[in-house]
C-alpha cells in the first residue's frame, strides 16, 4: 500500500470519526503513513463545510492526539487549500501558522458563489445556464491560475467538475493539457483521488487520459482517499496503484516539512 494524505476530521462539518479512528483504519490496511488535510480555513464566511480560524488550535491538538496513540504510524499534518482569486496573502499566512507537512491546493468553485461540486447547485438552474463547455474552461482556468501560484505541494482532483457526470463531448485532453503544463511548469504533483469512484462520476480523478498524459509529462503524484470516514481510508488503493502502473507511473511521493521523495510504487 502507499500512504493517504487527504483525509479530513468533523471540523470541517460533513466528515465523521476523529484522527485516531483514522489512524487505526490506516494500520489494518498496512498503509505506510498518513496525513490529515482538513478543508481550511478563509477570512470570511461564506460556506459551511470548511474549519474556522479559531478551530485551528483543536485541529492541532487532534493530529497530536493521534500521533501519541499510534506511535509507530508517521501522520503528517496538512490542510486542503481552496484557491479563490486574490486570496493568495491569506493562503501566505495560513502556510506560516503551523509546521505543515504539506499543503494541498484545490478548486471548488467557479464563481464566488458556486462550489461546482456541492449537489445543492444541481437543481438550481446554475447548470443549466451554462454550457457544459463552458463550466469546464471555468474548471480549468482556476486549476491552472492555482497551480501556477506556487502555494501548494501537490494538486488534488485536477478533473472534480465531472462530479456529477458531466463531461463535454469529444476528446477531453484540451482541458487536460494545460492543467498539466502547468504543473510541469512549476515542477508541481497531483493526486489520484479515489473519491470519484464514489460519486456519480464513476471514475478516479483525473481520469485515465490525463494520467497518460501526465505520465508522458514526467510528472509525481500521490494516491488519495479523500476520506470523511475513517472507513474509507484508503478506498479502492490497489485499483489506483494498478492504473498509475497502467499508465506509465512507478514512484509516488512522502511528504515531509514540506519537501518531498520519490518512494517506488508498490507492487500488485
Amino acid at each position: 500500500m502507499t500512504a493517504d494524505y487527504h483525509m479530513h476530521t468533523p471540523l470541517c462539518r460533513h466528515a465523521e470519526g476523529n484522527p485516531s479512528a483514522y489512524a487505526d483504519r490506516a494500520l489494518e490496511l498496512g498503509l505506510p503513513e498518513i496525513g490529515f488535510s482538513d478543508h481550511s480555513p478563509m477570512p470570511s464566511l461564506f460556506d459551511d463545510w470548511r474549519m474556522l480560524i479559531e478551530e485551528l488550535p483543536q485541529y492541532f491538538v487532534m493530529v497530536e492526539e493521534a500521533r501519541a496513540s499510534h506511535p509507530t504510524l508517521p501522520i503528517r499534518l496538512g490542510l486542503e487549500c481552496d484557491f479563490l482569486p486574490g486570496h493568495e496573502p491569506w493562503l501566505e499566512k495560513l502556510a506560516g501558522l503551523a509546521e505543515w507537512d504539506y499543503l494541498i491546493g484545490s478548486v471548488h468553485y467557479i464563481a464566488p458563489d458556486w462550489d461546482v461540486d456541492n449537489p445543492k447547485w444541481l437543481g438550481s438552474g446554475r447548470w443549466a445556464q451554462h454550457t457544459v463547455e463552458e463550466i469546464w474552461l471555468q474548471y480549468t482556468k482556476a486549476c491552472v491560475e492555482g497551480i501556477r501560484s506556487g502555494l501548494f505541494d501537490f494538486w488534488s482532483h485536477p478533473d472534480l467538475v465531472k462530479k456529477f457526470g458531466h463531461r463535454p463531448p469529444g476528446d477531453l485532453s484540451r482541458y487536460y493539457e494545460p492543467v498539466i503544463q502547468a504543473l510541469v511548469d512549476t515542477k508541481g504533483a497531483f493526486e489520484i483521488n479515489t473519491a470519484g469512484l464514489r460519486n456519480p462520476s464513476a471514475e478516479i480523478y483525473p481520469a485515465p487520459g490525463f494520467l497518460k498524459m501526465a505520465a508522458t509529462a514526467g510528472l509525481s503524484l500521490v494516491i488519495s482517499s479523500d476520506a470523511h470516514q475513517p472507513g474509507i481510508v484508503g478506498h479502492e488503493f490497489p485499483a489506483a496503484i494498478r492504473l498509475a502502473r497502467e499508465c506509465g507511473f512507478t514512484h509516488t511521493l512522502r511528504f515531509e516539512k514540506r519537501q518531498r521523495r520519490l518512494v517506488h510504487l508498490p507492487e500488485l
